[in-house]
């Protein structure tokens, strides 16, 4: 490093490959000093003068403004900010015309100076030195300075790298023919761009600062050299003149030797670029408060009377500059924003002075002659021994031309810096750098639509494993081991166990509490431990065991006492059955004997009566078969629900006997024991025919009664009871006889038998069925 520095202030230059030497045409316009224009009648401020966002806009229309005020400020990466260049009225805030080849609409702040050009409160900085790094960072930035030799780049950025800086290097080469405003802000203010280079040294710490200025430029030479003998670490560096010597990496390469490589910027390399212009605004900014609201331009051109350098308000109208330096328009006539090899044609002259507008070209038709038309390439090579960055400008047209934009970047497209050197050699007339420029735009546009498509995919791709992770969890969510529990959680469960332990009297108990004890303990000291629960289960399943034979002696028992208090019963249920068959026996006995004192005895009817009376018992004897089947068919094979329904069913039967018993007295003497009915003597009624009809009307109660008795028997659930009586006391139970005739005697006597020889059939079918 320090013989390259000793290199350096010996006066040694390196080279560049490529270059043109096209005809300076700088002697016109550096005749007079820098002019100051009369204020226009508006002024079109851009809020895009600089590569990077916009800024946010804080002012309103109708508004009245002071010079100096700031119209945006800074939002977003690289956004810097833009001031009213004069005080005046807010007339309008709306998309005027840009200061570009397309001249695109874009957000513009139109003011009308008020004519006072007042300056609203400045803050101007007395000892630099006494600032912090970033408090002098800050002033830049919100001063709106931008790089002012055509890219525009945010200052306040290069201002504030990290990265080690060795070599500060001041362009003012200017190497473009026509324009002259750097070289004529050198000569007069040449202090001014020393303090601005000071200001930067303080804020990037360089082992050394070159200024580069090419040889043409002498009175420039001779005026900085003057203003920067004072400074040690400052060297004025006299470059040869060629075109494009001004480029950033290729003064880099005249100046140091080193190359920047491809794809990087000079602060990799430990080297960081400015402008002439861009110090002296930074000069002004701290040490006089001003921000950027004004440059120097340069008016040239054969159509232009007055040639020369003037201080232009950032907003004026390029026509306002032009009728003020003496515009006499050709037909035809072309108006150009930059020099004659890097500018744009513009669309109109109603576009406003930018941060980055350095000179207006207004050329005749022999000054700047009309592009002819586009021939085919002859390969002669020119273009590429002219490159300036060692391209091959001929194979970047082609791939240009059929859009082969994976071929432009594998030939470094976005190394060329436009500087339109092959263009100018090109003997075809090819406009090669339109071509650049052209595929340059496409490719960055598709470039952030693959951006933007990454970020989509990066965003669903996201979106998609957030998802699967929530399912994920949500599946596996009960099988999640539960939290651990507090001490006092712990305490608390220990407690209760203790409690548990010391009430419990049972021995299963007791040993089921010891395991639960068992197992916490071993759950809290960390150790999975399986409890043993083999005693417990066999000590129950004793219990079971003990507890069902106990339950079949228990159901053994009670069947027994159940046949013998069931044979009982069905004793009594046959000796009701044959009552009931009598009394309706009777029953048609007496409505004959009846008939016969109203009428003529009639044997037919009592035949029919008689029918009647046999058909009603089988039926009700069929039905209680029928039921006692379907009770046997579905009773249960265990003999514990036999024992349980058994019992069940006694309960129910003496419950309806009860109730039997409590609605009819002469139901509670059919109910009694076999012996009682056998035993028991039948009144004697009278023999008179009053008597006899009381008698009968009596029977017929009695028969009603027993009739009703016998229903509610039926529907009760031991209808198995009623046919289980046995046939050796169908004829045990007298029955009651009324005084009758002999022709009765005999018939009823007929009825008798045939009922006792029916309920022996149906008790006879009933037992084989059993």
């Amino acid at each position: 490093m320090e013989k390259l520095i000793d290199q350096i202030k010996q006066g040694k230059v390196w080279s560049i490959p490529g270059g043109i030497h096209p005809p300076g045409q700088k002697l016109q316009s550096t005749t007079q000093a820098i002019a100051r224009l009369p204020l226009p009648d508006k002024l079109v401020v851009s809020l895009k003068q600089h590569i990077g966002a916009n800024g946010k806009l804080i002012v309103e229309k109708g508004q009245q403004v002071l010079k100096g005020q700031a119209l945006t400020k800074p939002s977003g990466n690289w956004s810097v900010p833009v001031h009213a260049p004069t005080s005046g009225l807010i007339s309008d805030i709306c998309p005027m015309p840009s200061a570009h080849p397309s001249a695109l609409p874009e957000l513009s702040v139109i003011i009308e100076p008020d004519g006072e050009d007042n300056w609203c409160e400045l803050n101007p900085v007395t000892d630099a030195k006494a600032l912090s790094h970033d408090e002098l960072v800050d002033i830049i930035h919100q001063s709106g300075i931008a790089g002012m030799g055509g890219a525009g780049f945010p200052t306040y950025v290069k201002a504030d790298t990290r990265k080690a800086i060795e070599f500060l290097i001041v362009n003012a080469v200017e190497c473009e023919p026509y324009i002259t405003a750097d070289d004529m802000l050198m000569r007069e203010h040449a202090d001014g761009i020393i303090a601005g280079i000071e200001l930067m040294q303080q804020l990037l710490s360089p082992q050394l600062t070159i200024i580069g200025i090419e040889d043409n430029k002498p009175d420039a030479i001779a005026a900085m050299k003057q203003a920067a003998q004072h400074n040690d670490s400052i060297i004025v560096q006299t470059v040869p003149t060629v075109y494009p010597s001004g480029g950033e990496k290729q003064l880099i390469k005249l100046l140091t030797g080193k190359e920047v490589p491809s794809g990087s910027i000079p602060a990799d390399i430990g080297m960081l670029v400015q402008n002439v212009g861009t110090l002296f605004a930074v000069n002004q900014a701290v040490h006089e408060g001003k921000p950027l609201i004004e440059r120097v331009v340069t008016v040239t051109g054969n159509t232009i009377h007055k040639q020369g350098n003037v201080w232009a308000l950032l907003g004026t109208e390029i026509k306002h500059l032009l009728d003020c330096q003496g515009f006499s328009p050709v037909p035809q006539q072309r108006v150009v924003m930059g020099g004659p090899m890097m500018g744009f044609t513009l669309p109109t002259v109603r576009i406003g002075v930018v941060k980055t507008t350095n000179c207006i070209l207004a050329p005749d038709h022999q000054e700047l002659a009309e592009p002819g038309d586009e021939k085919a390439c002859i390969r002669c090579s020119a273009c590429a021994d002219a490159c300036p960055a060692s391209l091959l400008p001929q194979q970047l047209q082609w791939f240009a031309k059929s859009k082969e934009y994976d071929k432009l970047n594998e030939h470094n497209l976005f190394d060329c810096i436009e500087c339109g050197a092959c263009a100018y050699v090109c003997p075809s007339e090819i406009p090669l750098v339109q071509y650049y420029r052209v595929a340059k735009a496409e490719i960055k546009e598709q470039q952030a639509e693959q951006i933007k498509a990454e970020r989509a995919k990066e965003r669903f791709e996201a979106r998609k494993e957030r998802l699967e992770r929530e399912q994920e969890e949500r599946q596996n969510r009960h099988k999640r081991k539960p939290a651990a529990k507090s001490d006092g959680e712990k305490q608390k469960v220990a407690d209760a166990l203790a409690r548990v332990k010391s009430k419990s009297d049972d021995k299963d108990s007791k040993s089921a509490v010891a395991a639960a004890i068992a197992r916490a303990k071993a759950k809290k000291q960390g150790a999975e431990l399986e409890p043993d629960n083999s005693e417990v289960a066999k000590e129950r399943a004793a219990r079971k065991e003990q507890a069902r034979k106990y339950k079949e002696q228990k159901a053994l028992e009670q069947g027994e006492e159940g046949v013998d208090k069931d044979d009982k019963k069905s004793a009594v249920a046959a000796a009701i059955a044959r009552a009931k068959a009598k009394k309706a026996a009777q029953a048609t006995e007496e409505n004959a004997s009846a008939e016969t004192d109203a009428a003529p005895k009639d044997d037919k009817k009592a035949a029919v009566a008689a029918a009647i009376a046999r058909a009603k018992a089988k039926k009700a004897a069929q039905a209680a078969e029928n039921q006692t089947e379907a009770e046997e068919d579905s009773a249960p094979v265990d003999d514990k629900k036999a024992a349980v329904a058994a019992a069940i069913a006694r309960a129910k039967a003496k419950k309806a006997a009860k109730e039997q018993a409590q609605s009819d007295d002469s139901s509670e003497q059919i109910n009694d024991s076999n012996d009682e009915a056998d035993a028991k003597p039948q009144s004697d009624a009278p023999e008179s025919s009053e008597d006899k009809k009381k008698a009968a009307v009596a029977a017929a109660i009695a028969r009603a009664k027993a009739k009703k008795a016998a229903k509610e028997q039926a529907q009760s659930d031991e209808p198995s009871e009623q046919l289980d009586d046995s046939s050796d006391t169908d004829d045990s139970k007298p029955q009651v006889d009324e005084p009758e005739s002999s022709e009765d005697k005999k018939k009823a006597a007929v009825a008798r038998a045939i009922a006792r020889a029916k309920a022996k059939k149906l008790q006879q079918e009933g037992n084989d069925k059993s």
